[in-house]
């Protein structure tokens, strides 16, 4: 199993994917949104923490800016009906502070507002995760003290379109933002977005 990773990004589609060469191999990882702003780096190399997930047909490579991070996933893919790709959906929507926030307080509307979580499923997110995760935010930064990302309007981008809109669309309503982004926390700014989006 591969558990962690230390090498160049060569490839980085800015929608949840990223190839990382590691002494002339390039490793495929898919990451939550806006991992590589919050990885640790040694001049131009990162440092990504690796989930190794094996299947009969598949070997894939999750990537993780924390163990922190790294283990919220491992506790989510661990919910009946959370598979992989709904796991990093909640990691890209809900940055592990406001994650455990969220569960804590039995948060379900804004649980079902992540892409592939259900009422059940929030329900369930909710009774398996409320003693896990407050911990694993503690020994996190909160990544809402951090405004000022340079790649925010890309991230936000990534995220809609992930969701399924259009890159035009999406484009438009990061730009009916301003100067918003990049200034105000993530989450908010995904919120705002989207209700540009709704008619």
């Amino acid at each position: 199993m591969i558990g962690r990773l230390a090498g160049k990004v060569i490839a980085d589609d800015l929608a949840g994917s990223l190839v990382l060469d590691v002494a002339g191999v390039g490793y495929e990882l898919a990451t939550p949104l806006g991992t590589l702003e919050r990885t640790q780096r040694d001049g131009d190399h990162v440092v990504l923490h690796v989930h190794t997930h094996v299947r009969e047909d598949a070997l894939e490579l999750f990537g993780f800016a924390s163990d922190a991070e790294r283990r919220t996933f491992r506790l989510l893919i661990g919910v009946p009906n959370v598979g992989p790709k709904t796991a990093l959906a909640v990691l890209s929507a809900l940055p592990l502070p406001e994650l455990s926030r969220a569960v804590r307080d039995a948060n379900v509307a804004r649980l079902t507002r992540v892409p592939g979580i259900g009422r059940k499923t929030a329900e369930r997110l909710v009774l398996e995760l409320k003693e896990k995760l407050s911990p694993l935010a503690a020994s996190e930064p909160n990544a809402e003290s951090a405004p000022g990302r340079p790649r925010d309007a890309d991230r936000l981008v990534g995220a809609l379109t992930n969701m399924g809109y259009r890159a035009g669309e999406a484009e438009r309503a990061v730009g009916a933002l301003g100067s918003r982004v990049g200034n105000e926390p993530f989450a908010d700014l995904l919120r705002e977005a989207l209700a540009h989006l709704t008619p």
